[in-house]
């Protein structure tokens, strides 16, 4: 994350981040909104990663375009998608389990239950202040490299609209079994990747206070950020 953020002019850093700020949210709400609207499991099935991400995509700018909740970054109203609708669509055990290293395996159940708790509630919350820049934009996916592998495979996007394009990357792996389809575990936007992000942040949680240390510290931020989003209403 240093190392990207060194390779940035401030100025494009810091809409970089904004950038991935906001387009995490647009991950969320397609995949909230791909659950209700979605195609048949048996065709989804059948559905070739870059056209599962053209659709969740299009679906998102559709989405935050007609609900203004959603558009003003209400986070009840996003913690509600993503609670009933998003976590099928994303292996977050995994990208948790990513984020926090080789300490994972050595958490207990219990820890990481709350451990995935605070992080989604986090990203949630994190992300949830950005969706008003949503408005012309619009998703070209890219053609599949050659020769990936299942269970790691990356659909390189660009979003357009003003000013230069976005590069956003979805790391994906294929579910086993019938009417398997695609799950995200991964994002890439401006050459940064989120769980790379998360898991410089969580290691020095962890050393300094082990598991428990990094859920308590997860714990406070989200209380910070709720309070802060009180006030904001307030």
């Amino acid at each position: 994350m240093q190392a990207a953020c060194r390779r940035l002019s401030p100025d494009r850093y810091s809409s970089a981040m904004r950038s991935h700020l906001t387009l995490t949210r647009r991950l969320c709400l397609a995949l909230a909104l791909s659950a209700s609207m979605g195609m048949p499991v048996a065709q989804a099935a059948d559905e070739s990663p870059d056209a599962f991400i053209k659709r969740i995509s299009t679906e998102t700018l559709d989405l935050v375009k007609t609900d203004k909740s959603l558009r003003n970054g209400d986070p009840s109203r996003l913690l509600q998608l993503v609670d009933g609708k998003l976590m099928p669509h994303v292996n977050f055990r995994r990208m948790t389990a990513l984020a926090t290293g080789p300490a994972w395996r050595k958490a207990t159940p219990e820890q990481q239950k709350r451990l995935q708790d605070e992080f989604k509630t986090l990203l949630v919350r994190t992300y949830s202040g950005a969706l008003s820049q949503v408005s012309d934009q619009t998703v070209f996916v890219k053609p599949l490299k050659p020769g990936q592998d299942d269970k790691n495979l990356v659909v390189n996007t660009e979003v357009r609209g003003k000013g230069e394009p976005i590069q956003l990357d979805y790391r994906l792996e294929k579910t086993p079994g019938e009417g398997a389809g695609w799950l995200i575990y991964d994002l890439n936007v401006l050459g940064i990747w989120l769980i790379e992000n998360y898991r410089t942040q969580f290691t020095k949680e962890i050393s300094a206070g082990g598991i428990d240390g990094l859920i308590n510290s997860l714990a406070e931020r989200n209380k910070a950020n709720a309070g802060a989003t009180s006030a904001r209403k307030g």
